[in-house]
């Protein structure tokens, strides 16, 4: 199998070193090679400034200009923008807001789709923030922190009464995330990135997005399960 290169268009840096540390190794062993690059924002004195997303304009470039620089029936590519940080001239984000936000997450990628006007993009938009995958399997958090133990426990009772560890922020329960927050292990950016468990990050994109096969015509990701 010649096997796929798959490149992510990613919101920062955080992202950036979570494909390149743990997605990458991982997808490698299925033949696809990952890479990925943070949304170019500014250039001066010929120094790139890398991270954010503060006009749409900016990610498209950067996309376009990268699927310019690669082609090939191997090539896939990918991004990974979170819901509630896209800029307001995103396709589609002026659009009424459908009641179920994955809905609203379908029509942003399939906006974004026909945008780059391009079957090699798979696009693929978080509904919630990074931190969110850490939700997949809190339970695999016990090697990581096991002096926070009971807190792990409640994460993981916590999970378990959602279908989607996305949905999860969505249902505002205050007391769940006041609970978590005080007796949890920490879950900053740039603590649930390379240091995360790869099987328990590995399987959100698994359930994310459909990478096509070589010389296939490529096909919509699919946020939710």
């Amino acid at each position: 199998m010649r096997g796929i290169r798959l490149n992510f268009v990613v919101e920062g840096q955080t992202e950036e070193a979570f494909v390149k540390k743990v997605l990458a190794p991982h997808l490698g062993n299925l033949s696809i090679w990952a890479n990925a690059r943070s949304v170019q924002t500014s250039r001066k004195r010929n120094i790139k400034h890398r991270g954010g997303i503060v006009r749409y304009a900016q990610a498209h470039h950067d996309i376009a200009r990268w699927m310019r620089e690669q082609s090939g029936p191997d090539v896939r590519f990918t991004t990974m923008f979170d819901l509630f940080r896209l800029p307001r001239d995103f396709p589609s984000n002026e659009a009424p807001t459908p009641v179920d936000p994955r809905e609203r997450v379908d029509a942003l990628q399939q906006a974004l789709l026909e945008d780059i006007d391009d079957d090699r993009l798979l696009p693929y938009i978080q509904l919630h923030e990074f931190e969110s995958l850490v939700l997949v399997d809190p339970g695999l958090l016990q090697g990581l922190y096991p002096e926070h133990a009971s807190g792990v426990d409640r994460l993981v009772a916590m999970a378990a009464a959602f279908a989607s560890p996305e949905q999860i922020e969505a249902a505002k329960r205050p007391r769940h995330r006041r609970g978590s927050r005080r007796k949890s292990p920490p879950t900053r950016r740039q603590s649930l990135g390379p240091s995360s468990p790869p099987r328990l990050a590995c399987r959100t994109f698994a359930r994310s997005a459909r990478i096509s096969a070589p010389g296939s015509t490529g096909s919509k990701a699919s946020h939710h399960p």
